[in-house]
């Protein structure tokens, strides 16, 4: 569980959503930004380009499309 190698994941994706999602705009609230992470994860599994991932989003690496059913952040 705790790894060097997915510690290093861990506080990429930590510094990310502090940087795009919670700093990334003014919100009014803190409600309204609690609001807002829902759209943001979808927006960084689904259609954010990676650069570990060769500029494509993680949800390529499941096979998964945008089309899919299945929401895995739900």
């Amino acid at each position: 569980p705790y790894t060097p190698k997915t510690n290093g994941k861990a506080e990429r994706f930590i510094q990310s959503s502090i940087r795009e999602w919670a700093y990334g705009r003014a919100y009014q609230t803190s409600e309204q930004r609690k609001q807002e992470l829902p759209y943001w994860l979808h927006h960084y599994n689904w259609h954010r380009p990676h650069s570990a991932l060769k500029r494509k989003p993680p949800i390529s690496r499941t096979g998964l499309d945008v089309n899919n059913l299945l929401r895995l952040h739900n």
